[in-house]
């Protein structure tokens, strides 16, 4: 072989190696997205250092809750409150937030800062694509006003912006604070699309286990649990046969607000009434998605409910069926909803079930894209080991919880520990990705047939 044969034969080589590492640049639709993931978890605005991602935690499935909150040093910016001076006063209560998980909002305006607000949790912002279209337009947040203006994901960002990143409580605009512009609000709206399912189920499913398969018949069973006449296909939005093709996502007086004994009321401390949709409002709020629930308590707008049992067992209780969202079923359906404990649980672990499935999906999707450097916009690269441990961690969560399928959790911990392997150690990387991802469809085969 001759010497320029061999310094092309060594140039392949290097060259073929070279193309192998290096990530092709993203497409149009995907830089987009990429822009806003990186506005979403690090743009400030000019503001007291907080980003839209210091409450829609990409590890904690894009919400927080008190035990996440709990692992987090004193210096986060979701605690401001307690470290900036000209935020102590009527801008967040760290007691609520640290206890409970609540969120001061002034959605009724900031002239009352002192008496007029309202303390809610975080909605995750998981598969917004299919739940917040409505025939009543838009519906974002617990309300579906959430976001000022026209209730959209862009008016979200920026009422965010005014009502979380202010330096001071005056909220004076590029003083306190500078607005999102044109380009950002397309960017954070297509980030906040592409995240979570892109699509609904399609129910029924072909469930193995046989109280998440008979859960799923009774939240079907428009006679019994009647939850898909709201949630239909376990999504945000109402069944269309009942409700008309095209209404989406609807808001509804279910009657959490009248509930007894509301964690953050037991406190002393100022707790106001949430009035739901408008000024004043009219009490209702919006149907949030069902698929994603199990893993991103506590429940309803106040975090009331710590559990997904609890939050299913609500509806069975007075407050459910003397609302009028109650009301409503009863004259579709000739009554409320009454379910024994059995039933309850039933749907729970359905609930349960259908979480992990998703869990499992996004976590193979994650080890895919790593293997195979396609692009994701809306995650970053060098995180995709990590999101995948996330999503595996939640699964195994999410089921150990409702004691179902040890034969699925013990798959789920086996690919869980090849994860981190491969996230801490090059060598061996791509095999104990492609071990895990064999034994997250091990754990999946559990669950469905």
């Amino acid at each position: 072989m001759s010497r320029l044969q061999i310094l092309i034969s060594i140039l392949l080589v290097v060259v073929t190696a070279c193309v192998s590492t290096i990530k092709l640049p993203p497409p149009p639709a995907d830089k987009l997205i990429a822009r806003g993931r990186e506005i979403f978890f690090n743009e400030r605005f000019n503001g007291n250092g907080r980003t839209c991602g210091t409450c829609h935690r990409a590890e904690n499935n894009l919400t927080i809750d008190p035990v996440f909150i709990a692992s987090l040093p004193d210096t986060d910016a979701l605690f401001v409150a307690e470290f900036i001076p000209a935020l102590k006063e009527n801008f967040e209560n760290p007691k609520l937030m640290r206890a409970f998980g609540l969120i001061k909002e002034n959605l009724d305006g900031f002239e009352d800062l002192q008496n007029k607000f309202t303390m809610r949790g975080v909605p995750h912002t998981l598969a917004q694509r299919n739940s917040v279209a409505s025939k009543n337009g838009p519906h974002t947040g617990w309300s579906g006003d959430g976001a000022p203006g026209d209730r959209s994901l862009r008016s979200f960002s920026t009422g965010a912006v005014i009502q979380h990143f202010t330096k001071t409580i005056d909220r004076i605009t590029d003083v306190d604070f500078r607005l999102p512009t044109d380009e950002e609000l397309d960017a954070l709206e297509a980030f906040m699309l592409s995240t979570g399912r892109q699509e609904d189920l399609k129910l029924p499913l072909p469930l193995k286990n046989l109280i998440a398969l008979r859960g799923q018949a009774i939240f079907n069973d428009n006679k019994t649990g009647k939850c898909s006449i709201c949630h239909f296909n376990a999504g945000a939005n109402v069944d269309p046969a009942i409700f008309g093709a095209g209404a989406g996502n609807l808001n509804f007086n279910t009657g959490v607000q009248d509930l007894p004994d509301q964690p953050a009321d037991l406190t002393e401390e100022l707790n106001p009434p949430d009035d739901g949709l408008g000024t004043p409002g009219d009490s209702t709020f919006n149907t949030p998605p069902l698929v994603e629930a199990a893993e991103t308590g506590p429940f309803f707008h106040n975090n009331a409910i710590e559990t997904i049992e609890g939050a299913v067992g609500f509806y069975d209780g007075e407050s459910f069926n003397n609302s009028p969202a109650a009301k409503i079923l009863d004259s579709l359906t000739g009554g409320g909803i009454e379910l024994d404990g059995t039933q309850i649980v039933a749907i729970a672990a359905f609930l349960r079930v259908i979480n992990t499935l998703e869990n499992i999906k996004e976590g193979k999707a994650f080890l895919n894209s790593y293997l195979t450097r396609n692009f994701l916009g809306n995650e970053e690269f060098a995180k995709l080991l990590k999101r995948s441990g996330d999503e595996t961690d939640d699964a195994i969560r999410v089921l150990s919880c409702g004691g179902l399928h040890p034969e699925a959790v013990t798959h789920l911990k086996y690919a869980f520990m090849l994860i981190e392997k491969a996230e801490k150690k090059k060598q061996g990387r791509t095999q104990n990705i492609k071990d895990a991802l064999a034994k997250l469809e091990l754990a999946r085969n559990e669950l469905i047939q």
